[in-house]
């Protein structure tokens, strides 16, 4: 069985695609392109895919992570392209690449997420951000099914600050320009219970009074592992190229080994 890892993204008004709308549309695009997708046993066989820390509805994405489980070998970059035909505009598939490695989920351990607030000057949010960084505490609370819950946003903030129009990643081209807007940039660990981008807008308007006009476009550009020493999220695909590319030399090592060795003077 080959297991394929991918990277997917949700952009302009495809961000408000739920999780399971994801999966119907893969689905359907896994048999568009007739992959030879291995199924799951019993009385209702699903294909094996695996879905890793889906983004929030509403919220776009640059770094969706699954993984898919194949009867017959593919060639990932081959199988990418077919599948990124079958899904809609804004669902993209930009990656892939041959599972060589377990444990995909656990090197998703931090968020780098965008937040566009239109109709705040950037003075006013670098004002409240330097609030939110300096308090210790950040209590903010969040409806569950179980009622309101109340729980420490900043803990989990590894760095919050106001990015330049330079330093701007996004996809989101339907919000207007000619008003003011800053742009957050927000590194978040992966805790339990998770602080979502949502929990950190609430802190600013708690600590800071900030409180955008406007819903806030907030798109997540990457996903992985945290590195403590850098303090940047690592590409969590990296250990199977690498894998790949350590593979790659020792399996010409056998070959050479079959080579007849040349005869001796008799």
């Amino acid at each position: 069985m080959q297991r394929i890892r991918l990277r997917y993204t949700k952009r302009g008004r495809l961000r408000f695609t739920s999780h399971r709308d994801f999966q119907r549309a893969f689905e359907r695009a896994l048999r568009r392109a007739e992959v030879p997708m291995a199924y799951s046993a019993g009385f209702t066989p699903h294909p094996k895919v695996s879905y890793a820390n889906a983004a929030p509805t509403g919220t776009g994405s640059e770094a969706e992570y699954l993984e898919i489980a194949l009867t017959a070998p593919r060639d990932p970059e081959k199988l990418r392209a077919l599948l990124d035909e079958s899904m809609p505009a804004g669902l993209d598939i930009v990656d892939a690449v041959e599972s060589h490695t377990s444990g995909l989920a656990d090197r998703l351990t931090a968020s780098v997420w965008e937040l566009r607030l239109n109709g705040v000057e950037p003075a006013e949010a670098e004002r409240a951000a330097g609030l939110f960084r300096a308090a210790e505490t950040v209590e903010v609370q969040r409806r569950t099914k179980n009622g309101m819950r109340t729980f420490d946003a900043r803990e989990a903030v590894v760095s919050l600050a106001v990015v330049t129009d330079d330093e701007v990643i996004t996809h989101d081209t339907d919000r207007p320009s000619d008003k003011p807007c800053a742009i957050l940039r927000l590194v978040v660990r992966h805790v339990t219970p998770a602080v979502r981008p949502d929990d950190v807008l609430s802190g600013l308007r708690a600590v800071a009074d900030l409180a955008p006009p406007v819903p806030a476009a907030v798109t997540r550009l990457a996903q992985g592992l945290f590195d403590e020493e850098t303090g940047t999220v690592t590409d969590p695909l990296a250990p199977d190229r690498e894998a790949v590319t350590a593979a790659e030399p020792t399996a010409a090592v056998p070959a050479a080994a079959k080579a007849p060795a040349p005869e001796g003077p008799r």
